[in-house]
């Protein structure tokens, strides 16, 4: 999903030297006695960029564009401050509900993980199928660039579900002060075709 730019080619924070044993080094960040919330299991801060064409079908057609995805319903939700990065846990279901969808009608999703800990339980509390979660890695692998992430996680679901021929994908990520939000998006018809 990267463009070249300044000679930029390759994102810069995966770091495949990472072991086990250099993460099991790291120490906790929040609660220096008991907490297990460290630099490898949180998203790494990133510098990014990312852009998305939202327009009508028809204005889409008149311009004679590749329509790669459509935009089916969108949530925002509150949760308490405390413990903002829940909101995925609450707005996947509202935004399923408003499509009429079910949860396994769902091909793929992107959560994004502000913390392994937050997006694992948001997971677990759904019940998604951890197969369909962030195929190609979120924001720990990839970063978190403030700003971006909704657009980054469009153009990553949408690439990817054309790959694989999937329908629907949910992105979805936690946001500070105790909000959440969540989408749903369809690649409809033939992959690979203008899906005109």
């Amino acid at each position: 999903e990267i463009v070249a730019v300044g000679g930029v080619t390759e994102d810069d924070g995966i770091r495949p030297s990472t072991t086990v044993a250099t993460l099991s080094k790291l120490k906790p960040v929040f609660d220096k006695e008991a907490g297990s919330t460290t630099a490898g299991n949180a998203s790494q801060l990133t510098d990014g960029a990312a852009a998305v064409l939202l327009t009508s079908r028809r204005e889409a057609v008149r311009r004679g564009l590749v329509i790669l995805g459509v935009w089916r319903g969108y949530v925002t939700v509150g949760v308490p401050p405390r413990i903002m990065g829940i909101g995925p846990a609450v707005a996947i279901p509202k935004v399923l509900q408003r499509v009429g969808l079910e949860m396994g009608e769902v091909d793929l999703f992107e959560i994004n993980e502000a913390f392994a800990s937050q997006a694992l339980w948001c997971v677990k509390e759904l019940g998604i199928d951890d197969e369909k979660v962030n195929v190609n890695g979120g924001a720990i692998a990839l970063g978190h660039p403030l700003g971006c992430t909704g657009a980054r996680q469009v153009a990553t679901i949408l690439n990817e579900m054309r790959r694989r021929g999937a329908r629907y994908g949910v992105v979805s990520m936690c946001i500070g002060t105790g909000m959440g939000a969540a989408a749903v998006l369809e690649v409809e018809g033939p992959v690979g075709k203008s899906n005109l």
